[in-house]
């Protein structure tokens, strides 16, 4: 059945907000992140998901909350790796009842600044009564990317069209970890039965959200590489994201039971 809208977003009172925020080594970033989050969005709160970072992002992370009742550390053991991470940061966010739970990149790629533009279009996308889905899109009119070589370009965009294309998905940035959702499309599907990892992940989320009748729209974002740390994407997440993508498209992802055709909106 479709989800149900954000209460009543016309006054004041903006829907409580948990941005997840996976780690892995961002002790160097994740003050700045914090306070950029917070200056853009200042009733939004913060969950850091750190994976047993060795460099004490964690430890960071705990002393950030206590001077901060906006920040959250949920402390990972055991299975790692970003999928596993988002699932962990999105579940609790649920059962802590946020109305809006969001995820977003530690490393300053994924700018705060543009939160703001975001959660507008959850609240009215194109006249209508709003998205259910919002990515921070590097490839909707007014997005882009800056710092990247002429590969890196082609690549990124040639991956998205082809996911695209391969699972009939209707957004032009489906690996953009920079997203908004409403809590009520999240719980329309059983976060438990995704298994892609990396980066792939993104894409199933999505896949199974527009399959649910979600209505997904995209912000526009510029995108710039990280300024502390090195990158964690590696060069076996090509051949496993396209593993995971084809598994997907030779499988099934149904529906929500009622559920209308989802509706789709370019922002």
């Amino acid at each position: 059945m479709p989800v149900a809208p954000i209460a009543d977003v016309s006054n004041a009172m903006r829907p409580r907000l948990l941005l997840v925020v996976p780690t892995y080594n961002e002790q160097g970033n994740l003050p700045a992140l914090v306070a950029r989050v917070l200056a853009a969005l200042p009733a939004a709160e913060i969950l850091v998901v750190d994976d047993a970072s060795p460099d004490g992002t964690a430890e960071l992370a705990r002393q950030l909350a206590a001077a901060r009742p906006a920040v959250h550390l949920l402390a990972r053991r055991g299975e790692r790796g970003l999928g596993r991470a988002y699932v962990a940061g999105l579940e609790w966010g649920l059962a802590a009842g946020y109305a809006v739970v969001g995820t977003m990149d530690a490393d300053l790629s994924h700018d705060p600044a543009y939160l703001p533009a975001m959660l507008a279009a959850l609240e009215e996308s194109s006249g209508c009564a709003g998205a259910d889905v919002v990515i921070g899109s590097r490839y909707a009119a007014g997005g882009g990317t800056v710092h990247w070589g002429l590969y890196r370009r082609l690549l990124s965009r040639s991956a998205n069209r082809f996911s695209a294309r391969l699972l009939g998905l209707q957004a032009r940035d489906l690996t953009s970890g920079f997203r908004l959702y409403r809590a009520s499309a999240l719980a329309a599907i059983d976060l438990a039965d995704i298994t892609s990892t990396g980066y792939s992940f993104l894409v199933e989320l999505l896949a199974r959200l527009q399959a649910a009748g979600a209505r997904i729209a995209e912000s526009p974002i510029v995108f710039a590489d990280r300024r502390e740390g090195r990158s964690k994407l590696s060069l076996w997440e090509i051949p496993l994201g396209a593993f995971h993508l084809m598994r997907l498209r030779l499988g099934r992802i149904g529906r929500a039971r009622g559920a209308p055709h989802p509706s789709f909106s370019w922002k």
